[in-house]
């Protein structure tokens, strides 16, 4: 038998960037939906704009620096469509495109295309929009009762579950999970972005460490550490009914703003985020612990976008310290 030696990779496998990116979009696609159908034909508008301008800033900017086209690689596709899920219905469109600008200009293409940048280019994008024009950002508003139409922006705004936790009117669970509340267009349906992260592991595209271990950890932090009511003081422990509120704030606050879409489709980008399990799961529980952070003790209702960004820039110092060592490798000497 001959051996034969090549040179790697080794593993071979028929999925490219474009097939991946394509099974990003259908996942999406059922929280996109919902958005739509929650929040009315300005959130089609809204999305349509976003998507559009990061594949026409792509195509200019890969003309201008003369590389390849890289549009039919679908990146740009899912950048846009990130970027939308993560605003507000009520936001002004000329945001929309600078946003998509930054993304696909500064995040992405400044680094030298996809593969080369260090954060996710919509997350990047949302912080900057955040920064620039908070208040355009943290304004909300509620469904209109049909997905055709949406009324003023000041007659059904409202309040985040992330700060009506402790309100009387407070959204039920089940509202929460459906996505009948205010927030951004993407990370109002719960239902539908668990659709979408089953789609994806069935897939392979994504593993669920990273996933398990973000929302593992926020949850295990708020349950314990989010209340100022965890043990009364008193010698013993919390009655049952005490430890059942503890479990409903907790799970509120884990439904509440864009923690699982931040955990399933942001989190996970195979760019930014560690190679080894170990190093995703460190990921995933930093992730959780800044949320946690900066949710209950920063200026701050949602820390979801901002820990995520952190995160990526130490991915490269987690690869380092969970990188298992090469076979064959040369001891040093001395």
């Amino acid at each position: 038998m001959k051996l034969q030696v090549s040179h790697s990779p080794h593993v071979r496998d028929k999925a490219t960037t474009q097939s991946i990116m394509l099974d990003v979009i259908i996942a999406l696609l059922p929280a996109t939906f919902a958005g739509w159908y929650f929040f009315g034909i300005r959130a089609v508008f809204i999305t349509l704009v976003s998507i559009a301008s990061c594949v026409i800033f792509e195509y200019i900017c890969r003309r201008i620096m003369k590389r390849n086209n890289t549009i039919y690689d679908l990146s740009a596709v899912v950048t846009g469509l990130l970027l939308a899920m993560n605003l507000p219905v009520s936001i002004p469109i000329y945001m929309v495109v600078i946003g998509a600008a930054f993304a696909i200009v500064v995040v992405k293409q400044m680094f030298g295309g996809i593969g080369n940048n260090f954060v996710n280019p919509a997350i990047a994008a949302r912080i900057f929009l955040v920064i620039a024009f908070p208040k355009a950002m943290t304004s909300w508003v509620v469904r209109t009762g049909a997905w055709y139409s949406l009324k003023s922006v000041d007659a059904v705004s409202s309040a985040t579950p992330l700060t009506q936790a402790q309100a009387p009117d407070a959204p039920s669970l089940w509202t929460l999970f459906i996505g009948d509340k205010a927030g951004c267009i993407g990370e109002v349906c719960i239902l539908a972005l668990l659709i979408g992260a089953l789609y994806l592991m069935f897939r392979h595209v994504i593993r669920p460490w990273i996933p398990v271990a973000y929302i593992g950890t926020f949850f295990v932090l708020v349950f314990f550490f989010g209340h100022t009511n965890v043990f009364h003081f008193t010698g013993s422990l919390l009655t049952s009914s005490g430890w059942a509120d503890l479990f409903h704030e907790s799970l509120y606050m884990l439904l509440s703003g864009g923690l699982v879409l931040g955990a399933f489709f942001m989190a996970t980008d195979y760019v930014t985020s560690p190679l080894t399990t170990k190093g995703k799961l460190l990921f995933g529980m930093g992730c959780g612990i800044l949320t946690f952070l900066i949710r209950y003790y920063g200026n701050m209702a949602e820390g979801v976008s901002f820990s995520i960004i952190l995160m990526n820039i130490l991915t490269p110092h987690i690869d380092d310290w969970t990188m298992g060592k090469p076979f064959g490798e040369v001891k040093e000497n001395g």
